[in-house]
């Protein structure tokens, strides 16, 4: 139970900085600043709770982290559900803060740090786009999550490397799909915003699952390991 609760309190925050950042803050801090928030939150988790679950906070990585070999099913299986929860979790406390705007929050038009594509969506890139970015940033993130953490590796700059990692990936990615690489990331926000945040959340299931996926078994089958 220390693991779920771990990673439960993790996605929790990660949701609700990292959505945080973009519905209460993005028009003051702008692209840079919500990368560096949904960053900067890894960062925090990391070190908080990763020598207790080892901070997956990502239904994805927890995949990797099973296909490569180094967790077990009945744990995967828990932090799945401790993940989903606190993602829906993290974007409830969200919504409890932005509905007390005096001037009021319109989900419809404001949103709440939902993933997307299509026409009126940020940088309005089409599913091809969409589901591409998702799944080669998921890749790439699992590729520095799972060789920052392997034996050999430096084990202390593992957090610092991966938040880095994923600020990159925000960097780049937020115009395409507001950046999941994260399906419990994708599944809180859309619970409450509903209508085509739901009907497109298929995507960040599926799309990250498969480049975690693909990275974990790079690492299962040993061609990026540091050691002989």
């Amino acid at each position: 139970m220390n693991k779920a609760c771990a990673e439960f309190i993790g996605t929790f925050t990660l949701v609700l900085f990292g959505c945080g950042s973009a519905v209460i803050a993005g028009d003051v801090v702008g692209v840079l600043g919500i990368s560096f928030a949904f960053g900067l939150a890894l960062i925090a988790m990391a070190y908080g709770i990763g020598p207790v679950s080892g901070c997956h906070i990502n239904p994805a990585v927890s995949l990797g982290v099973l296909i490569a070999g180094r967790m077990s099913v009945s744990d995967f299986v828990s932090y799945v559900i401790a993940q989903c929860l606190g993602g829906i979790a993290g974007a409830g406390v969200l919504y409890l803060i932005v509905s007390g705007k005096l001037a009021g929050h319109d989900l419809a038009t404001a949103g709440l740090g939902q993933n997307g594509w299509g026409a009126g969506y940020l940088g309005e890139y089409g599913l091809m786009s969409a589901f591409v970015f998702e799944v080669v940033a998921t890749f790439l993130f699992l590729i520095a999550i799972l060789g920052s953490t392997q034996n050999g590796a430096p084990a202390m700059l593992a957090g610092l490397a991966i938040g880095l990692t994923l600020v990159v990936i925000h960097i780049v990615g937020i115009q395409v799909t507001g950046v999941s690489v994260n399906p419990a990331r994708s599944l809180g926000p859309a619970v409450f915003a509903g209508g085509q945040a739901l009907s497109q959340l298929w995507l960040f299931f599926v799309a990250p699952c498969i480049g975690a996926a693909v990275a974990g078994l790079v690492f299962r089958s040993r061609l990026l390991a540091a050691e002989a």
